[in-house]
């Protein structure tokens, strides 16, 4: 099968992230069938998916324009499934069984993408009598809006089924990445992990407040790094001669502030520190307005950005 004659997807797992991706799929003219063995899962997801689907409009009235079904056995809903994309819990001897069991209710050329945050394919697909097809296909939150798609296969995965999902992906809108190999936490989360380790360093040690530490992200690097990421920033941080003026400069001191960086232990005293200060930097205000707020700006940014790479004829 070829990425442009897909027209079902099954998605697998309808919390935050199955939601997303499957408001993403309607809004692209995918039919979704999606499943999840909570008991309120099928009224979370019509209203997520509504609550969604706003802030997929880029200017022009977004409508569901595929069909969406949910479906109580897993089994219906991946018979007739293109593509499958599975969101279950982060647990890989659960994620063993789920990948086998939908495995074996799609046809064999039929890719498994998995959103699994860290876990390996290699492992995940170990059960799977066609383990071939299982790649990684692990967006970030919330996949609806956020771009990037990580891929990678395990030890039995064939080029096919990757290239099939990125060009899926791509399909989408979505901005892909292939790891060359695999390795816990993929590339994204622990470049997000290093951040949230230091900051969580600087609250223990009394250096900053929870509000200001997030302050210093988003009123300062945080805004490059919507542009460029951390090679390209330091490139330009080295003047007219770049990376390598950078480094003949910088490198001394990036050491020592690399020496210096925490190493803190999220034991039940620090996870307590950092819940306090949360809630006092939030004074209450409701997640789901958070999280709104955080979805507005965030398309506010890309239409921004595409905008502007337009203007300039920078491409992606």
């Amino acid at each position: 099968m070829d990425a442009d004659e897909i027209r079902h997807i099954a998605v697998v797992g309808t919390g935050t992230i199955g939601i997303s991706w499957a408001a993403l799929f309607l809004a692209n003219g995918f039919d979704v069938t999606a499943t999840d063995v909570r008991p309120d899962a099928e009224a979370a997801l019509r209203s997520g998916i509504d609550q969604t689907l706003p802030s997929l409009d880029r200017g022009g009235k977004t409508s569901r324009k595929g069909v969406l079904r949910f479906c109580a056995s897993l089994d219906d809903c991946c018979r007739d499934a293109d593509f499958v994309q599975e969101n279950a819990i982060e647990r890989e001897a659960e994620k063993v069984v789920l990948l086998s069991q939908i495995d074996a209710a799609v046809r064999p050329d039929v890719v498994i993408a998995s959103s699994t945050s860290a876990l390996s394919i290699t492992a995940i697909q170990k059960a799977c009598k066609w383990p071939q097809r299982v790649v990684l296909g692990h967006p970030f939150n919330p996949p609806h809006l956020i771009p990037l798609v990580e891929l990678v296969g395990g030890e039995q995965t064939e080029d096919w089924a990757i290239e099939l999902a990125e060009r899926l992906y791509r399909r989408l809108g979505k901005a892909t990445i292939r790891l060359n190999r695999e390795i816990y936490g993929h590339v994204a989360n622990r470049l997000q992990a290093a951040i949230f380790r230091e900051a969580i360093h600087l609250l223990e040690s009394g250096v900053a407040s929870a509000e200001d530490i997030d302050r210093a992200v988003t009123e300062g690097p945080g805004l490059r790094w919507a542009l460029m990421g951390p090679f390209l920033t330091y490139h330009l941080a080295g003047g007219r001669n770049g990376i390598r003026g950078f480094m003949q400069q910088f490198a001394p001191l990036q050491q020592r502030l690399w020496g210096e960086l925490g190493e803190p232990i999220l034991d039940p005293a620090l996870q307590a520190l950092v819940v306090g200060a949360v809630d006092k930097a939030m004074a209450g205000r409701n997640i789901a307005e958070i999280a709104a707020e955080r979805d507005r700006r965030l398309q506010a940014l890309l239409i921004a950005r595409s905008t502007s790479a337009r203007t300039e004829g920078v491409g992606r």
